[in-house]
């Protein structure tokens, strides 16, 4: 599990394309130390395990269904990333519960500025349009945030200064895809409401 607070901007440091999947390594000199075999680290929102590591980095394989279902097949070396490793019980729930899965990909439809934070909307997939609600949680290349507004698939963020400086997206232009999570309790209540009598 995640909370969608960046902790640190890593940088894709290898690319290796095995059969349909891939091998990648991420690099972060510092905020990496102490990363252990086996550890959890979302990666743009993408949750990947650790299978190798040293004090700057990690090395993770991305199987064929995560570079079909995120933007890491789109993914270059050299390309910034956003990192957090996972909740831990003394971590602080500063954002909302993510889990790291992404349910599917969006795209930058419009950005502006308003006044020192920057307004961007994004066109979410329509399957995914009907769990996302003005003033709920979103989680957008790992990165927490509420919904300012909602026209159909189409919605609304406002990214402070602070989140600008310290995450991916004060560089996502009109056009770019993203990662999206949406709220986890929705996706479990909408489940929960159509399996009524389907089980004993």
């Amino acid at each position: 599990m995640f909370t969608g607070i960046i902790e640190a901007l890593g940088r894709i440091d290898d690319i290796q394309r095995i059969g349909g999947d891939a091998r990648m390594r991420f690099t972060a000199p510092g905020y990496l130390a102490g990363v252990r075999i086996g550890d959890s680290i979302a990666v743009n929102g993408c949750c990947l395990t650790a299978i190798a590591c040293d004090a700057d980095g990690f090395t993770a394989d991305l199987s064929a269904e995560t570079l079909a279902l995120t933007t890491a097949g789109d993914w270059v070396r050299g390309e910034r990333v956003n990192l957090e490793r996972a909740l831990t019980p003394e971590k602080p729930l500063g954002g909302h519960i993510v889990s790291g899965h992404v349910d599917g990909t969006g795209c930058v439809v419009a950005r502006h500025e308003d006044a020192r934070s920057w307004r961007l909307r994004f066109e979410a997939p329509r399957a995914l349009a009907r769990y996302i609600a003005r003033k709920g949680s979103i989680c957008i290349d790992g990165v927490s945030l509420t919904v300012n507004e909602v026209e159909g698939a189409v919605f609304g963020v406002n990214i402070i200064p602070h989140t600008l400086q310290q995450t991916t997206l004060g560089e996502r232009a009109v056009g770019d895809r993203v990662n999206l999570e949406v709220d986890l309790i929705a996706r479990y209540l909408e489940r929960l409401l159509q399996g009524r009598g389907d089980v004993d």
